[in-house]
């Protein structure tokens, strides 16, 4: 992936000085350079015990040019706009804001360090896995002599977390030591590496179906995907996967795949257990709103817990990057006569309503194309109303929805295709309204120290922001046979948590046909101070669109949001099930009478092994363990682990089968998650997948690992096999 002879390469290769930006008056000059193994950028630092310091290419997340980030939108001037550009990390890493000395420079930057990413992630799995192990190998020889000693040995097999005893450990090196010198070099490094990077499970199915000359020919090939894979294949199709992953000329010629070649397949696309033709908007996009699960932020401006961490337009930035389609602004009176958004009646810091539009509109739409939501909370003044209103009509301009779509009056909500590139505030429209708010739920929580009361309270409405209210009309919930008698359509309430969960367990189907005609929006409880968040699932269960999630908190639940918007080009809409829909349908989770969401299948998962990369665990060892989950209806909820395995956090064989029998498979949910088994404390999470059921492909799959928080692992991952059948 490193052409030395690109001419953006060698410019990242030269390095050079950058301006690096950390307030007005904190500007200090750093020279960047990429290293030579082309995965790292060392830049230099002016601290004691750190003058020289690194990252890894594999942990940035985005390349931004411009002041598209919040230091430099604050600490520089507009005229330095084309110089500036900023490194966004993955998980909390800061961002790292710079600005080259001239216009032509910061775009050679912000364009070579793209192309360093995007070679990077086009990189197969076992690609990647190669150059990890590889670099590992470099760091265990300590004396830089291109040669590994038997303690060198033993030091890089704890480095790729391997426990051998001293006696295997010998054993291993002895048989790689050809030239009895002591030492292993050149083709004995290469044995040594293709007897750790054996993998028994593939031989034994390479071995099954290659029965041409060792080798799997096109036909033999065939044979794996009809058996294995698919309900269906041609031979086109066994050899386009020849001519596309076959890296031997010689078997590509005669139209073999190689035992390597075969690998390279598995780990690709094609073997995944994301079924790939869900990569992309699959589903009828131009059914009305309130059809869809809408990916849904809970006080969108908090990058940390409820009670004083920062608020910040990045936050803002990072949920809309992940196709997050409804952020939620609470707006109160700021100083100028500028409102503010900020989590009222706690420390949590400011940011200015302004600055937050403009980074929605900027950030909106560059993951997808489909409506965002603006869910207001609403406690400015009327003069700082008409200073929000006025903010986003002239910063969204068009995009904003300011009058219902089409000529006539409508009865039901457009469609997510004719709102591509539309904005939609929700909020109240009438001049004057008793208004409850999480604040206030939150404030009782706090004084009272028990469960809030929710208390009312009038609210003054600026006409020019009521006017702009025109599908997302904010009431109050009062039953539901009151809300099927008196609610329009485009008036939607919002629930806390408990009531929701109540509604659900008792009313199920009321709650379902209450979200055919309407929006429903679920947010936390204010006693999650710590930005915990609740199971999603059972809201989505009774057709609950805007469920509300805290993005900035890694947790199983934000595990399932992120699974659950996986599929239909990960645009932030899904379209819920037809029994969801269909106001004939009787469908309660909870008691499964006879209907068409009865669709019973029995999913077998072998998991057999597992692949790792870099290390993310705190132990210097691991002893790993798998969890396969089903989450849906209750009746589908079910958890199978197995056996833990000590001391081998490179490449553990489980070759365990589960059974799973489901009910309702539109609704579930599949996880693994892989952890450090500790039988003494918490389990550390080493990496975690989720996808829907139906977007599961049978056969021998790979399963991708994500870190805590939605980051890929970029060479590790899970080998199993699947088969999803119908029920007798």
């Amino acid at each position: 992936f490193c052409k030395r002879g690109d001419a953006d390469l060698q410019f990242l290769l030269n390095g050079g000085e950058l301006i690096k930006i950390r307030s007005t008056s904190w500007k200090k000059n750093r020279f960047f350079k990429l290293q030579e193994d082309c995965k790292t950028m060392w830049h230099e630092s002016r601290k004691i015990f750190k003058k020289n310091q690194t990252f890894s290419i594999d942990d940035i997340d985005s390349v931004r040019m411009g002041r598209q980030s919040e230091g430099l939108n604050k600490h520089t001037d507009t005229s330095v706009e084309e110089q500036c550009f900023s490194i966004i990390f993955k998980a909390r890493k800061k961002n790292l804001d710079l600005m080259a000395p001239s216009r032509e420079e910061a775009k050679r930057w912000v364009s070579g360090l793209n192309k360093i990413i995007n070679n990077l992630h086009n990189l197969s799995r076992q690609q990647k896995s190669e150059h990890w192990i590889i670099n590992c190998m470099r760091k265990a020889d300590k004396n830089e002599d291109n040669k590994m000693t038997l303690k060198e040995l033993k030091h890089f097999l704890r480095q790729i977390n391997i426990e051998v005893d001293d006696t295997y450990a010998a054993d291993i090196f002895k048989r790689c030591d050809k030239s009895n010198s002591g030492s292993l070099e050149g083709s004995e490094i290469k044995h040594f590496y293709d007897l750790l990077t054996h993998r028994e499970e593939i031989d034994v199915i390479y071995g099954k179906y290659a029965e041409t000359e060792g080798q799997m020919s096109t036909r033999d090939l065939l044979n794996f995907l009809l058996n294995e894979q698919r309900e269906q294949a041609s031979f086109e199709d066994a050899l386009k996967l020849i001519e596309k992953y076959e890296m031997d000329g010689t078997a590509k010629e005669k139209k073999h795949m190689t035992k390597d070649g075969f690998l390279m397949f598995l780990v690709q696309e094609e073997g995944s257990i994301f079924n790939p033709a869900h990569k992309h908007v699959y589903q009828d996009m131009s059914q009305p709103l309130n059809h869809y699960y809408i990916s849904s932020s809970h006080n969108t401006y908090l990058m940390e817990d409820q009670l004083k961490g920062p608020s910040s337009t990045e936050a803002y930035i990072k949920v809309l990057m992940k196709s997050c389609r409804c952020v939620e602004l609470d707006c109160w009176d700021g100083a100028n006569g500028e409102p503010v958004i900020y989590h009222g009646y706690t420390l949590t810091s400011k940011v200015l309503f302004r600055d937050v539009i403009k980074a929605i509109k900027d950030f909106a739409f560059k993951t997808s194309d489909y409506p965002v939501i603006l869910s207001l909370e609403n406690h400015c003044s009327v003069d700082q109303q008409k200073l929000m209103a006025h903010h986003l009509i002239s910063m969204l301009g068009d995009a904003l929805v300011t009058k219902p779509l089409g000529n006539t009056m409508p009865t039901n909500f457009p469609s997510p295709e004719e709102l591509k590139g539309k904005f939609l505030i929700k909020g109240n429209n009438t001049i004057e309204e008793d208004t409850v708010s999480e604040e206030d739920e939150a404030a009782d929580c706090k004084e009272n120290g028990q469960k809030a009361k929710s208390k009312k309270s009038k609210i003054k409405l600026a006409k020019e922001l009521s006017d702009i209210v025109i599908y997302c009309k904010s009431v109050h919930f009062n039953g539901f046979e009151h809300a099927k008698d008196n609610q329009a359509f485009y008036e939607m309430s919002s629930f806390k948590e408990s009531k929701a969960f109540n509604l659900a367990e008792t009313s199920a189907t009321a709650f379902m046909h209450h979200n055919m005609d309407k929006l429903s929006r679920i947010y936390p409880a204010g006693s999650r101070t710590d930005s915990s968040n609740y199971n999603p699932v059972p809201m989505w269960n009774v057709g609950c669109q805007i469920v509300a999630l805290n993005f900035q908190t890694p947790s199983k639940e934000m595990y399932l949001n992120q699974g659950r918007f996986l599929p239909n080009g990960f645009c932030g809409y899904i379209l819920k099930p037809e029994f969801q829909r269909s106001l004939s349908s009787q469908f309660d989770p909870n008691t499964l009478t006879r209907g068409p969401w009865l669709k019973r299948k029995i999913f077998h998962v072998m998991p057999s092994s597992y692949q790792k990369s870099t290390r993310t665990s705190k132990n210097p060892l691991w002893t790993l363990w798998l969890e396969s989950e089903i989450y849906g209806v209750p009746a589908d909820n079910a958890s199978k682990e197995t056996h833990h395995i000590n001391n081998n956090g490179f490449n553990p064989m489980w070759n365990q089968t589960f059974q799973f029998n489901i009910q309702v498979p539109e609704l579930a949910l599949v996880q693994f998650v892989v952890e450090d088994y500790d039988s003494t404390s918490q389990n550390d999470l080493i990496g975690q997948y989720c996808l829907p059921l139906t977007s599961v492909q049978n056969g021998y799959r790979h399963v991708p690992l994500l870190t805590k928080r939605g980051d890929v692992i970029c060479s590790a991952g899970l080998f199993v096999h699947l088969m999803l059948l119908d029920a007798q």
